[in-house]
């Protein structure tokens, strides 16, 4: 998988408003992450939603889920995420060269 469908598939992840707010409190929770039970207590998400919001987020490589003990702790992967805003940012301001194509058929 290329940068571009990466990016896209980690922002396509992100673009629920469940997940995002999910994303939200686990980068305010920093290293340490959160449980399960922790995101629920801060967000009031039924556990069902939470799972499977929890799922896109790991299928796109957003979080990581850690087993310690009987608790899975879920945490930001943070290069990851600096990896997609660099994506966005990288080539911020540098302007065009030359004409734009001539798209016209």
């Amino acid at each position: 998988m290329d940068k571009t469908e990466d990016t896209a598939r980690a922002l396509a992840a992100l673009g629920h408003e469940a997940r995002l707010r999910i994303f939200r409190v686990l980068v305010k929770a920093g290293h340490d992450g959160l449980t399960v039970g922790e995101i629920a207590a801060h967000l009031g998400l039924p556990a069902s939603t939470q799972a499977h919001h929890l799922k896109m987020l790991v299928d796109a490589h957003l979080v990581t889920q850690k087993r310690q003990g009987r608790a899975v702790i879920n945490t930001v992967d943070f290069d990851k995420m600096t990896g997609v805003v660099g994506f966005l940012s990288e080539e911020c301001c540098q302007g065009f060269v030359g004409e734009a194509p001539d798209t016209a058929a």
